[in-house]
């Protein structure tokens, strides 16, 4: 059975929805729209349906950086500045979009900045001093505790960098990443639930200061998003590598031997534990929580072996709107929507030889079934139910750790779709940053927040907060790398079909 959640209590934005229990109403005026209501586990059905004929895309606006015009990884969406001038940061501003740029296209060891972009409007609203590693997405959370969320990510060599909101160093030179940081992540996680953020880093785990605390003995992969999940049921999170597991003090819970890639956590059969999806070089793995190999080397498409054809991040969304996950990612020729067993739901055709995107999946209408984006060296694709392309605009990509995502990053009821651009040899350069919209934001809201690179909706409250004590996402939304949709008070889970 699906279960809806409800995490936080939903804002009002300039122009947007007002969002009470009922929708509105008295109820809605006893709560402070600006802030963040206490997580619970209520249980809420969306509600919000799209008029007919609503799927009508349209570029909101496009950002070229002057000086530095290529984007390499992911975007980032959150509340960083006061737009409203009222002193407070908070979720009646306009929430800000968040990107990486730089003069290289996928360069290791290539520097550039970090942008705020109003998402509204997408002027430019701040550029942070400091250089970064281009390659490395970051990851956003208050880990200050200051009540506004901070920006995390490294420079060149590897050190560990944390910014507040306005620019200024929080801490750093910190802390060396263990491993080779070319085209990773960042995540933020309260491991050990004392209420201070640890920060992720493929094989490594700082403090909220920035210091090494452990770094796992398993190699990490080449290109990586670590993530964080309570895999044991002990209540404190585990570090999740993808072949490898480790408990929250660096101790290890397992380790499979298998090539290390991406990981992703779900519940992918009729049991209640999560299991770990793993896309490696060799193909597609689905480990149990408990290390054991339920089966790997997959590869559905028939796409070959082959530099990083199947080492690709996947999503995990029910797509179809039965009650039932499945996954999606790329191998090179093809995007294509799995069953939890890796066979094919369908599969479209895409160009993206070179890369390790991913995609994302988001339910723009409210019919219960989710559309699928794909960004491709060329294109950016939105697919409908079946894998045909019902939105293509063209962008361009050598493809490394990027993705669309889809958040409401400007606060006005309607769910937006974000993606970067680079360039390589033989291409003309698109936009560093476009923002699709419904021309009539008719779509469905989304939360107004995508943190980090492995984003699964209860891994931070939409202020920026890391929660002190995370609750599983398998046992909520049972989603990965796609954001929810908004109705009533919270966040909600589709009716089943």
């Amino acid at each position: 059975m699906r279960i809806a959640w409800l995490v936080a209590l939903v804002a009002c934005g300039p122009g947007g929805r007002s969002h009470g229990p009922d929708g509105g109403g008295a109820d809605a005026a006893n709560v402070n729209q600006c802030k963040v209501g206490e997580d619970t586990n209520g249980v809420a059905v969306c509600t919000d349906k799209a008029p007919p004929g609503s799927f009508e895309p349209d570029v909101q606006w496009s950002w070229t950086g002057a000086s530095e015009p290529y984007s390499i990884v992911t975007p980032l969406v959150a509340n960083l500045t006061d737009d409203n001038g009222d002193g407070a940061i908070d979720l009646c501003d306009v929430p800000d979009v968040l990107v990486v740029a730089g003069l290289s296209s996928g360069s290791p060891s290539s520097t550039g900045h970090i942008y705020l972009l109003n998402g509204q409007t997408g002027a430019q609203e701040l550029m942070f001093a400091t250089p970064v590693d281009a390659t490395v997405t970051p990851a956003i959370g208050d880990i200050d505790h200051d009540g506004v969320p901070d920006v995390v990510t490294v420079d060149a060599m590897g050190h560990v960098y944390a910014f507040r909101h306005d620019g200024s160093v929080l801490f750093g030179p910190g802390g060396m990443w263990g491993g080779d940081h070319y085209s990773g992540a960042i995540a933020l996680a309260d491991l050990d639930h004392d209420g201070n953020v640890e920060i992720l880093g493929g094989n490594t785990v700082f403090d909220s200061t920035g210091q090494v605390k452990w770094t796992a003995n398993a190699q990490q992969a080449s290109w990586n998003a670590t993530t964080a999940a309570d895999l044991d049921g002990d209540g404190t999170l585990e570090v999740v590598l993808g072949s490898a597991a480790y408990h929250h003090d660096g101790t290890p819970y397992w380790n499979t031997n298998l090539p290390g890639g991406y990981p992703q956590v779900a519940n992918l059969d009729s049991d209640p534990q999560p299991e770990v999806l793993l896309t490696n070089v060799n193909g597609i793995a689905v480990i149990e929580h408990d290390g054991t190999i339920k089966f790997q080397d997959r590869r559905p498409t028939g796409v070959a072996v082959g530099f990083t054809a199947w080492l690709r991040p996947a999503t995990i969304h029910d797509f179809d709107g039965d009650g039932a996950p499945e996954f999606a990612m790329s191998s090179a020729s093809y995007y294509t929507v799995y069953r939890p067993d890796a066979s094919i739901r369908w599969s479209a055709n895409v160009s993206d030889q070179s890369g390790i995107a991913a995609g994302t999946a988001f339910d723009f209408l409210g019919d219960g079934t989710a559309e699928a984006m794909y960004a491709d060296e060329h294109q950016l694709f939105v697919f409908g139910d079946t894998g045909q392309p019902i939105f293509m605009m063209p962008r361009t990509s050598g493809t490394l750790t990027e993705y669309p995502v889809v958040a409401d990053i400007d606060n006005d009821g309607s769910a937006e779709i974000v993606v970067v651009s680079n360039t390589y040899p033989g291409t003309t350069s698109s936009p560093t940053v476009q923002v699709i919209r419904d021309k009539q934001d008719r779509w469905i809201q989304a939360r107004r927040i995508w943190n980090e690179h492995t984003y699964h909706v209860t891994n931070v409250r939409e202020d920026g907060t890391i929660p002190q004590f995370e609750q599983p996402s398998w046992s909520r939304l049972n989603t990965f790398r796609t954001n929810a949709q908004i109705s009533g008070n919270g966040v909600c889970q589709p009716v089943i079909l």
